[in-house]
């Protein structure tokens, strides 16, 4: 969600924290603000709400340069208090400390009162002005005193001990105006490393005008930044840590539009390369590769038998595809939840089961929370039966297990390499989806969806559940997968004049069966998202439970029809949906007959596909019909009102 920047340098940041703002609006925000510490170490801010252009018109019209070699900046995405130019951030206390926080500050109604009771004034709805205050307190010891009694660093380390809940923050202060402090605990941040100057940031893509090498801050740590040096400290024990310099892979053109009007346009004609850059080392043309799930792989996935995938979102679609793919191609359980289900309820996880955790970015809050709830009690379990009898079972927190060996090992599905989730499980696959900038994820989830694939071939192969020739049969359609979305992408042209049918459109329906109804969902929020039409999913044999109250001749129904052994009971749905004047638009195969019918709107679809190809390749079709529909709307595609990139707060 929110975006934070922030450099300390030998020449003026405003530019550097300007441009960083920029490459973060893929995150979502309603106001943007930046604060500089001036020649004269008095700390200038500039807020505005809406746009970041709208914030650098108002830095143009300053009366004086607005330049500064500290500075931290900041976009808002509201949860405390409403979009606003008081509640944008950095906030001030008393002109002497500024702070840009990510996050939520659960127990900030409690500070506020103490806050309050001791004299400090609020400005903001904000639960980030605590923070703040809190600081202050400790520099200062309080509201009304000029008189400093701590550094910066140790007023930070005393403050955030007080705490509940997630951030991260930069802090400046004109008393110390040769230090930029940050700090992590549940909200990603990572420090640019330059030479003679050194950068925070939310993540890598703000920074890389400036600088290929970065750190990845952890839970705990508490960085003090200078022009020369970085020095990181645990909250908990106040000891340095050490913590790697990595370059990255990604440059400044991957996160350029090129010839596209929008993000989400190059993302959905990039995914033939995404799958391509997934795929590249993990299979043979006859094989899938265990091992590209890590060397612990074959004898976790030996180990197991049943599923449960925790995710949110498009993710969880991803999930529940594979649920369809997990019972009719390997024959084995697969339970799929929404993270924040899960976390918020008492779950029986059985023994022998792997938890797959699926997050583009790594750092979803209610999919991290599930995970640490699984390891906290697996951990809560194996305690218990280190005190029974081995032939005893036991129910523990929701564990179950016959076993004196609990066996609940995780794997985690993510395109970000150094994110939180993938520092948290045992095994790892990572999409090499490159990094996806529009808020509606299209690539992220087609690569889901094959890193899904391999990850059920891997597990069938390593037990024997595969029919004769399957491994052969999904290896070869995944290596022909590029292709079949590159000729999906052909029908662009076709699918924008269908669109044309949604321009007074409020509503639509979209119908699916077997691994086609979870991309039926994935293409009603699709349509949500980015076109604000009112849209809803369902399997199609569900239409006389209810959905068929809703068919007239103003509910556009969109219908995808593979030729599979569903297809004959899915045409009944669609003579129901005829038979009360509702539009029809239809996605088929080559090979079917539905253009028959002159009532319907068909694109005929990619032949040649199996059953891990075709839900894949169809939803390609739906991206490019809601991206059409949004143009149509004249809707922000890549920015949507209200939604964030990365959901990094309940």
């Amino acid at each position: 969600m929110c975006g934070i920047v922030g450099g300390i340098a030998e020449r003026n940041v405003t530019p550097i924290l300007m441009e960083g703002l920029r490459r973060l609006e893929y995150r979502g925000y309603d106001s943007s603000g930046i604060a500089l510490l001036s020649s004269e170490q008095k700390i200038e801010r500039v807020r505005s709400l809406g746009k970041i252009k709208q914030l650098e018109n108002k830095i143009q019209v300053l009366e004086q340069p607005f330049t500064g070699q500290v500075g931290i900046a900041h976009t808002r995405w509201a949860t405390h208090g409403i979009p606003a130019e008081h509640n944008a951030h950095p906030h001030i206390c008393n002109q002497r400390v500024a702070v840009v926080h990510n996050g939520i500050i659960e127990n900030y109604q409690s500070l506020k009162h103490q806050q309050l009771a001791n004299g400090y004034r609020f400005t903001s709805e904000t639960d980030t002005e605590v923070v703040a205050h809190a600081i202050y307190q400790q520099m200062y010891g309080g509201p009304e005193s000029y008189n400093k009694q701590s550094d910066l660093l140790p007023a930070v380390m005393e403050a955030i001990k007080t705490f509940e809940g997630a951030y991260a923050l930069g802090v400046v202060a004109n008393d110390d105006a040769e230090t930029l402090i940050a700090a992590r605990k549940g909200s990603p941040l990572v420090i640019g490393i330059g030479i003679g100057e050194h950068f925070i940031a939310s993540d890598v893509s703000a920074l890389l005008p400036v600088t290929q090498n970065f750190i990845f801050l952890e839970d705990g740590d508490v960085a003090v930044l200078t022009r020369e040096s970085v020095t990181i400290y645990n909250v908990e024990t106040g000891e340095q840590v050490e913590r790697p310099v990595k370059e990255s892979s990604l440059n400044i053109t991957s996160v350029e539009l090129g010839e596209h009007r929008h993000y989400m346009h190059k993302e959905i004609f990039e995914q033939p390369q995404a799958v391509i850059d997934t795929l590249e080392g993990r299979l043979t043309q006859d094989q899938v590769l265990v091992s590209s799930f890590g060397p612990l792989a074959e004898s976790i996935f030996a180990s197991i038998n049943r599923i449960h995938i925790i995710a949110c979102g498009t993710s969880y679609h991803a999930g529940m595809v594979a649920k369809y793919w997990a019972e009719d191609i390997i024959g084995m359980p697969c339970q799929v939840e929404v993270a924040s289900e899960f976390r918020y309820r008492n779950p029986v996880v059985e023994n022998n089961t792997l938890i797959v955790t699926i997050s583009q970015s790594g750092e979803t809050a209610d999919t991290l929370a599930a995970l640490h709830q699984i390891k906290s009690l697996r951990r809560a379990a194996s305690n218990n039966l280190q005190r029974r009898e081995s032939d005893t079972p036991t129910f523990v927190n929701g564990a179950f297990s016959k076993s004196d060996e609990l066996n609940i090992p995780t794997l985690s599905i993510c395109n970000v390499a150094e994110s939180s989730l993938t520092r948290e499980a045992e095994l790892v696959f990572l999409t090499h989806a490159g990094p996806e900038i529009g808020v509606a994820s299209t690539k992220a989830f087609t690569t889901q969806l094959v890193a899904l694939a391999l990850m059920l071939t891997s597990i069938g192969k390593v037990q024997n559940r595969l029919a004769s020739g399957r491994e052969q049969l999904i290896a070869n359609g995944l290596q022909k997968l590029p292709s079949l979305i590159q000729q999906a992408l052909l029908h662009e042209a076709e699918i924008q004049q269908i669109a044309e049918a949604f321009a007074d459109k409020q509503h639509a329906l979209f119908l699916g069966r077997g691994t086609m109804y979870p991309i039926a969902l994935e293409g009603a929020l699709k349509l949500k998202e980015i076109s604000y039409i009112h849209a809803e999913a369902y399997p199609a044999g569900e239409l006389k439970h209810g959905p068929l109250a809703l068919i007239d001749e103003n509910m556009p129904v969109i219908a995808i029809a593979p030729l599979d052994d569903l297809l004959e009971k899915l045409k009944s749905n669609l003579q129901e949906v005829k038979a009360r004047g509702g539009q029809m638009i239809v996605f088929e195969d080559e090979r079917s007959d539905l253009s028959s019918e002159t009532s319907f709107k068909v694109v005929k679809a990619t032949t040649n596909v199996g059953r891990i190809t075709a839900p894949i390749t169809y939803n390609i079709l739906l991206q490019l019909l809601s991206y059409h529909v949004a143009l149509i709307k004249g809707t922000d595609v890549d920015q949507p009102r209200n939604l964030a990139k990365s959901v990094t707060v309940e």
